[in-house]
């Protein structure tokens, strides 16, 4: 071939090399493009989805809530020993002292005129009781004591029933067969008072209950007393051991 047609075939080789150079670097270039595109991230997407690990709930967990300041930690509690309440006052002292509550019907009960005393517009009376019974028994306590018509169950009250003074606390007496205990009982005269706030009334009786009972014993004894329910002339002190003497008090 001579060298004028060799020319021609130069420049057209040429011209496919710098083509096939100008496509592959446009495509060098998309790729590029391409690639940039895929790996950033949109602005409100994350690059790439979280995975939770094996285990881990895909559940958001809200973190534990807090005590308000001051509050002292939680603890466990710790068992403590404790000793039984008492059932009620008068069993629980009767069984400290190994002995059963007295009877109504064990007990003779007693009005000692001979060891009553006055003072400052009052009378003041030992009741007594005596266990009739061959077995020791115990009392503890206040006897309820009122002024009633008649010495059974239909007798009527007569007045305000006994209140019970605090001067002296209470103690369990007992009682061996044929002993005896004693309250004393204050009866307020009853002319102290006005006729019409009185209405004044003779009481030929007295309704007791000893302590811890709901059965009543009665005593006969004349008590100038007042019928209306707003003057309280009776009060009772607490049972102690013996018979009551004059002068002696609780």
């Amino acid at each position: 071939m001579s060298g004028s047609s060799r020319t021609p075939v130069r420049a057209a080789i040429a011209v496919r090399a710098i083509t096939t150079i100008s496509w592959c670097l446009a495509g060098a270039v998309m790729t590029t493009v391409l690639l940039a595109a895929c790996g950033s991230a949109g602005p409100s997407q994350p690059a790439t989805a979280p995975t939770a690990d094996a285990g881990e709930s895909s559940t958001a967990t809200l973190p534990p809530a807090s005590s308000p300041p001051g509050t002292p930690a939680p603890t466990s509690p710790t068992p403590t020993a404790t000793s039984p309440a008492p059932a009620s006052p008068t069993p629980a002292n009767s069984s400290a002292a190994g002995l059963a509550t007295c009877g109504t019907a064990a007990l003779l009960i007693t009005v000692d005129a001979s060891q009553a005393g006055g003072a400052a517009g009052s009378a003041y009376y030992p009741l007594n009781f005596t266990n009739t019974s061959s077995r020791a028994c115990a009392l503890y306590g206040y006897p309820g004591v009122s002024f009633v018509s008649a010495p059974t169950v239909t007798g009527r009250q007569i007045g305000v029933a006994a209140q019970r003074s605090r001067t002296f606390a209470k103690m369990t007496v007992r009682l061996a067969p044929g002993g005896t205990a004693h309250a004393w009982l204050q009866v307020t005269v009853a002319a102290n008072y006005p006729a019409s706030t009185c209405q004044p009334v003779t009481a030929y009786w007295l309704r007791v209950y000893p302590p811890g009972e709901t059965v009543p014993g009665y005593v006969d004894h004349t008590f100038n007393a007042c019928s209306s329910t707003s003057t309280a002339l009776l009060t009772v002190l607490p049972v102690r051991a013996g018979k009551g003497l004059a002068g002696i008090t609780p």
